[in-house]
């Protein structure tokens, strides 16, 4: 596993540091899963085959440092019997902050249908039964930090994060805020649109304008729209006013993200850094320590 130091500059009461994972993608199926679920398993173990290994390393590497663990999501690649219970034995270890959810988290076969509000419904209790903390939106303090951890794997936040973020910031602590698709930032984007060929960002907020420019993959039939990158991927009106309100606040003080399987580090606020974890199932983690003076290697 190759761990990748970063620093973010905040008041704490004493100085710490975590272990910040994303994407880790565990590939695991048994017989309780099904011939459907096998087939899945193995041609994503094609790609994945190294995911539990590297899960393994990461959890040893905080133990042996004492650090606190992070999970940016997609911690398992397909809901399966056998990664609910990789899930529960993951997170019995080590001394986690939060872990918020991915997209994958309810993901049955991936890539099967429209990923929205129906569909995630259909497998949160399983999800929520193994996970750590809330799975919508959770808040821990650690030596006076406020880390906030909260779901918007959709491409989506709404009036309910909105209002329990206010809630949050009336607190009156620096705030680490936790998310599975990063935020929209120039430079970030930029860089999406060159690894995607003009396909699409994988950002949550990218202004109408831009999205409309993206390039189509193909033509899908009307009933499989939801294919398209465009119209996955569009904001929406709670989206936008929350992280127009976000880039507001001076409590804040980081954004950690992951999805997009690479390491990208840009300002996100006047006060805020987004750090995007490249992915645990390449062997990638980042480091982070929390201190008064932020550093960077």
């Amino acid at each position: 596993m190759k761990t990748r130091h970063v620093g973010v500059a905040v008041n704490v009461e004493a100085p710490f540091e975590a272990l910040f994972l994303s994407d880790s993608h565990l590939p695991l199926c048994d017989c309780r899963d099904g011939d459907r679920k096998a087939a899945l398993a193995a041609g994503r173990n094609a790609e994945m085959n190294n995911a539990p290994r590297y899960l393994e390393e990461a959890l040893g590497f905080a133990e042996s440092r004492s650090a606190l663990l992070l999970h940016a999501g997609d911690l398992i690649d397909f809901t399966s019997a056998a990664n609910f219970d990789a899930a529960k034995r993951c997170f019995s270890r080590g001394k986690w902050i939060l872990a918020c959810v991915g997209n994958h988290e309810f993901s049955q076969f991936v890539g099967e249908a429209e990923e929205n509000a129906t569909y995630r419904a259909q497998s949160a209790a399983a999800v929520q039964a193994v996970w750590p903390n809330d799975i919508d939106f959770a808040s821990k303090v650690v030596n006076g930090v406020n880390f906030v951890a909260l779901d918007n794997s959709y491409y989506r936040f709404s009036e309910f994060h909105l209002v329990r973020m206010k809630a949050e910031v009336e607190k009156g602590l620096p705030i680490v805020m936790l998310c599975h698709v990063p935020l929209h930032a120039p430079g970030h984007y930029a860089n999406q649109m060159r690894r995607t060929g003009g396909i699409c960002a994988y950002e949550c907020g990218v202004p109408d304008g831009l999205v409309d420019s993206w390039r189509k993959e193909r033509e899908w039939p009307e009933n499989e729209r939801w294919r398209d990158r465009r119209v996955q991927q569009r904001s929406d009106k709670a989206t936008n006013k929350f992280i127009e309100y976000l880039r507001a606040q001076p409590l804040l003080k980081a954004v950690l993200t992951g999805h997009t399987h690479a390491f990208w580090e840009e300002r996100f606020s006047s006060t805020a850094v987004q750090f995007t974890c490249p992915a645990l199932f390449n062997g990638e983690a980042l480091s982070i320590s929390f201190d008064t003076v932020g550093r960077t290697s």
